[in-house]
């Protein structure tokens, strides 16, 4: 009986020492792919208000990510790149 118990607690050390593990990258991966949605509705909403002005950013994997793990100044980065290089 007694040792029941103690195997009991060490697998729940253990779950959660486990679940501790890979919660905290799973995590930061779900951040990162929210983070490049909002990118790239930023992007869709920068090319909604560019139609008026013949201004277009390709909506891609690569700017969704740029915009989405620097936020707005990533978004700004992208617009001055693309008006520079025409």
């Amino acid at each position: 009986m007694d040792t029941n118990i103690i195997t009991y607690i060490a697998c729940i050390c253990f779950l959660f020492i486990f679940g501790r593990v890979f919660i905290v990258p799973i995590s930061k991966v779900v951040k990162l792919v929210l983070n490049s949605i909002l990118g790239g509705l930023l992007i869709f909403v920068i090319n909604l208000i560019g139609a008026n002005f013949g201004f277009h950013i390709g909506l891609n994997f690569f700017t969704s990510i740029l915009v989405g793990l620097l936020g707005l100044p990533g978004a700004i980065c992208i617009v001055i790149i693309k008006i520079l290089l025409g």
